[in-house]
């Protein structure tokens, strides 16, 4: 049909003559992204940018494209993706490009920079996904990245765990002088690569070892060259707002903007905090601070089960944790910790319970016959404590295992969903529900994010409308990052374009079965080359690294 459609185009007046553009959009209900609801317009593309928008009747394109009753929209821009590992095993980011998602931003860690101990280390710590590491900075990474060719635009932060990790290793201690002063050359040299800014993770080993300072010194050094501060905060549960007045603390004194990623208040305790700490942000934002943040669409959260052991037992790294969970007198001391509440970790499994905490990600072959199966379950199947059970897992799998854990309240999503400053992030890699990836389950996020927020939240429950949803996906994430020329149907902007059906749109993926892509997105171009094309991908691998502001192309 549609392209019996796209005859009857070419047969009019508007296809005589030389096309004066690649690409011509015609009658979609465009959503340019600022917010601002749609008008049923054309759209143009030449080479890899927007030409021109408005009524081009007296106009034709090399492709014509008739999006009657769809919506057109710039691409979608994944503020916390995963994808490092994944796009060097399939580049052609099959779950988001399916969403939309026409840029992921790397953050938490960084693929750079790497002492050659660290790369040892990443290459016995591999799992089903395999490959050479030949870089040692993150720009260097994201070089490789581009010349293995990849569907998709990627940027990424530079991480102060992965500096800490570089300079310190996995010690619990403070930087000496001289290595706080490595340590900031390498924020500046990530900075001139082309990093946003530094990002962290300060629940997970080795960031938890990081004091207030220490971050603060590499912050400003970002702050310099116009990067952002972004964090998994050092708890989203007990200490939540405690947390969040870190993030402002550093913010105020490294002069620089700051982002929380995944804001949630975790374990159902802690639920009634997001009223203080949504109050917290909005205060600071009054002040002048550039505070904002973003989300995923699920009261699920994942990670591994390094976040249900206190952080001391991993001190080291892996091989140092598995050795000391064999020892009888520290799994005793461990046991006792992971059961007992406290302030001074953040504890994951407590606040889900072992009947909240979903197993999904192993290494080892043999312990895949765990996979879907609940925590609970597997400590009766094993006839041994939930708290046991973990670190035998730990031990068993030479990894941190991937769990999912059920934290988050429903009406916490639909709360943070209307916040005006947060946009949306996976927290995901992007996968193909094919070959390798099937080895393992997943977090239907991967899957489902963006096309959950257009589906369930904006057309079925009207949470929030369709242009603001836009919005959230595309302008704010790209004025939050000071990228200047993508996020927006503007002319001149870069052509991340992206046409969906709103009446259609859904995800597909669940906790049983994860790997399902999405459906309503019929096309998709990044950098004006068609990515998607009625709702198949074309193979097509015109994605590029996008720099951020401190970016110094080298000579």
């Amino acid at each position: 049909m549609k392209k019996l459609l796209l005859l009857v185009a070419c047969l009019s007046a508007a296809c005589a003559g030389t096309p004066q553009y690649d690409v011509v959009i015609r009658h979609g209900t465009v959503y340019d992204g600022s917010g601002s609801p749609g008008v049923v317009e054309d759209v143009a593309i030449r080479g890899d940018r927007i030409a021109a928008r408005g009524e081009l009747g007296g106009t034709r394109g090399r492709q014509e494209v008739d999006a009657t009753g769809l919506a057109v929209a710039p691409g979608f821009i994944d503020m916390l993706n995963h994808s490092e590992t994944a796009l060097m095993a399939d580049g052609r980011s099959q779950s988001g490009i399916r969403q939309g998602v026409t840029l992921a931003v790397f953050g938490e860690s960084s693929m750079g920079p790497l002492s050659d101990q660290m790369k040892r280390d990443m290459k016995a710590r591999q799992g089903d996904i395999k490959f050479d590491i030949t870089w040692t900075t993150l720009g260097e990474y994201l070089d490789t990245l581009a010349a293995r060719r990849v569907s998709t635009n990627v940027a990424s932060f530079v991480s102060a765990s992965t500096i800490r990790a570089n300079e310190i290793g996995y010690d619990n201690r403070a930087p000496t002088a001289e290595e706080l002063d490595r340590m900031r050359a390498h924020v500046r040299r990530a900075m001139a690569e082309g990093a946003m800014g530094v990002t962290t993770a300060l629940i997970y080993t080795p960031a938890v070892f990081a004091k207030t300072d220490e971050i603060i010194e590499l912050a400003k050094v970002a702050s310099e060259s116009g990067g952002m501060y972004i964090a998994h905060m050092r708890s989203e549960g007990n200490r939540l707002l405690e947390a969040i007045d870190e993030t402002l603390t550093i913010a105020r004194q490294a002069h620089i903007r700051a982002e929380i990623y995944h804001l949630i208040a975790a374990g159902q305790s802690n639920w009634g905090k997001l009223t203080d700490a949504i109050a917290k942000i909005e205060a600071a934002r009054k002040e002048g601070l550039e505070i904002t943040a973003d989300m995923y669409t699920y009261t699920a959260g994942s990670t591994g089960l390094d976040a249900s052991m206190p952080p001391w037992v991993q001190e080291g790294g892996y091989d140092a944790w598995a050795k000391r969970l064999q020892d009888p007198a520290i799994r005793e001391r461990v046991r006792h910790q992971m059961a007992t509440p406290s302030d001074d970790w953040e504890n994951l499994l407590l606040a889900a319970g072992g009947d909240g905490t979903l197993l999904v990600g192993f290494k080892n072959e043999a312990l895949r016959i765990y996979t879907g199966k609940t925590l609970g379950e597997v400590a009766k199947l094993r006839g041994k404590s939930i708290q046991d059970t973990v670190m035998d897992l730990v031990v068993e799998d030479g990894s941190r295992v991937q769990v999912v854990y059920f934290l988050m309240s429903e009406d916490n999503v639909k709360r943070q969903i209307q916040l005006p400053w947060v946009s949306f992030g996976s927290d995901a890699s992007s996968m193909a529900a094919e070959g390798v990836f099937l080895k393992t389950s997943t977090h239907p996020r991967a899957y489902g994010n963006f096309a959950r927020l257009l589906g369930k939240y904006v057309r079925n429950e009207h949470v929030i409308s369709l242009e603001e949803a836009i919005r959230k996906l595309t302008s704010l994430p790209a004025d939050t990052l000071r990228i200047k020329d993508r996020g927006r149907l503007s002319v001149g902007q870069f052509a991340d374009v992206v046409i969906f059906d709103p009446k259609t749109i859904s995800d597909r993926s669940t906790y049983e079965q994860p790997h399902q892509y999405a459906v309503g997105v019929r096309d998709v171009w990044v950098n004006g080359t068609q990515v998607l094309e009625d709702g198949e991908h074309t193979g097509a691998t015109p994605g590029r690294v996008v720099r951020g502001p401190g970016w110094r192309p080298r000579t």
